[in-house]
């Protein structure tokens, strides 16, 4: 297995030589946003300045898939933000580079790959976002059954779930939750077939979401708590959130090193620079980023962090990363449209 070792006089040397002189690329791919992914570019360039960061701004799926179909020619070199599930996947398929960070020791084993392939870096609540121009607070879905409700018919936008490791999460933690609650393997699907039937339309991605929300499309949505919190400060959206009083499925958000990446050292270097305790700091209150780090005091972090109260949703997540899949692929084929005939059915 390789242990860390960063030999950062080496990599100075290696970022500055690159054929013809030019800057050493370095390619990420991440779902975490060209707020976030532009600072560290920034930094990082500034630490290295051989340095050329090249970041692609994706769904967490389409990153899976994009080195999935890529392994005989990989062109990234960080995997930058997905559900464990998806690197647990990736782990299996030989998708990753072994790498255990200087950082190994405190993080605690349900964060981690035991092999040393990928390791957590947040904890990210899912929860309900609603236009505070639309609904009060008191208004505002208190729960993910409320969600079904008649009176949120047409009201609520989603994610396509199938390029966005988030909304797959979130629908394959309620099919499992259903599935358990009931002892019906079809449950899970009803579920989403009624959910189905309260959904506007399904959006391609991030930035369309916040922006058909802003503009008051429908005002309803279900999402992951750190993206809600940045829209909000970074673009002044009317955005609010409601943690589920039944609990939310808490996702662990994870980096690796791309098998057969062309920069293995300055990847490396990449991989600690992003995960160093001061940049999850900056991380957390700048982008509202929970570390899975246990060795950063309360106190370095944002008052939001240490006030908030989460209740896990209890989660197989061995379970989801091997069903995960081909419950997408039911809902894709089955579900997705027909919750509309809920509502003709005599």
């Amino acid at each position: 297995m390789i242990r860390s070792c960063i030999i950062v006089a080496g990599l100075f040397a290696l970022a500055g030589c690159s054929p013809g002189g030019g800057k050493t690329p370095l390619v990420v791919y991440s779902p975490h946003g060209k707020e976030m992914l532009g600072e560290f570019e920034r930094q990082f360039e500034a630490a290295y300045p051989g340095t050329d960061v090249q970041w692609l701004d994706m769904g967490s799926q389409d990153a899976y898939d994009r080195i999935r179909t890529e392994r005989d020619n990989p062109q990234a070199d960080i995997w930058w933000g997905a559900p464990m599930t998806a690197f647990s996947r990736a782990e299996k398929e030989g998708l990753l580079e072994q790498y255990v960070p200087t950082w190994d020791s405190i993080e605690p084993p349900d964060f981690k790959s035991a092999q040393g392939y990928w390791y957590g870096t947040f904890i990210t609540p899912e929860v309900i976002m609603y236009n505070t121009e639309m609904l009060a607070e008191a208004d505002a879905p208190k729960d993910w059954d409320e969600l079904l409700e008649p009176r949120w018919r047409d009201k609520i936008l989603i994610r396509y779930p199938l390029a966005s490791g988030t909304m797959r999460i979130i629908f394959s933690a309620l099919i499992q939750r259903e599935n358990a609650r009931t002892g019906d393997s079809t449950a899970g699907f009803r579920w989403l077939q009624k959910l189905d039937a309260n959904t506007k339309t399904y959006v391609a991605d991030p930035t369309q979401l916040y922006l058909r929300v802003a503009r008051q499309e429908a005002p309803l949505t279900v999402w992951d708590l750190p993206d809600v919190q940045l829209q909000v400060e970074a673009n002044k959206y009317p955005f609010g959130y409601v943690i589920p009083a039944s609990g939310t499925p808490l996702v662990t958000d994870c980096i690796a090193i791309v098998k057969g990446t062309r920069q293995p050292e300055l990847a490396r270097a990449f991989y600690e620079f992003v995960t160093s305790k001061e940049n999850m700091v900056k991380q957390a209150a700048g982008f509202y980023r929970i570390p899975t780090r246990r060795d950063i005091p309360a106190s370095d972090l944002p008052q939001w962090i240490s006030g908030l109260t989460l209740r896990p949703m209890e989660v197989d997540w061995n379970s989801i990363a091997l069903h995960e899949k081909e419950w997408m692929k039911t809902w894709d084929e089955q579900v997705k449209g027909s919750g509309k005939q809920l509502l003709t059915t005599p």
